[in-house]
């Protein structure tokens, strides 16, 4: 099949998933949506630490000191800039760093 149909169809269902929760709630937004909307954002970073962190081994070297500290960074930034892609994007970056450079 050819690539630039299948874009094109990914991309259409992918703006009428968007747009499907304001064409069906018009007029008011259910309790139980604008709940789920307050609720799962810190979930879901919830479960990314969890996931993030379940392989750690605290016992073997380098100690999960590289986690400790990219975590640390991202709270760090998180608290003082109030954004969590810079948060995120500082995490990683850092992660990396110390991955790469100096946990070798």
């Amino acid at each position: 099949m050819n690539p630039a149909v299948l874009i094109a169809v990914m991309a259409i269902v992918t703006i009428l998933l968007r747009f499907l929760p304001f064409m069906i709630f018009r007029e008011r937004t259910p309790a139980y949506i604008s709940y789920l909307g307050r609720v799962l954002p810190p979930a879901i970073i919830g479960m990314l630490v969890i996931y993030c962190l379940k392989d750690v081994t605290p016992l073997v070297h380098p100690f999960g000191l590289p986690e400790l500290i990219a975590s640390g960074c991202v709270a760090g930034v998180q608290v003082w800039k109030r954004n969590a892609l810079i948060s995120i994007l500082a995490g990683t970056v850092i992660y990396m760093a110390l991955v790469n450079m100096v946990f070798v």
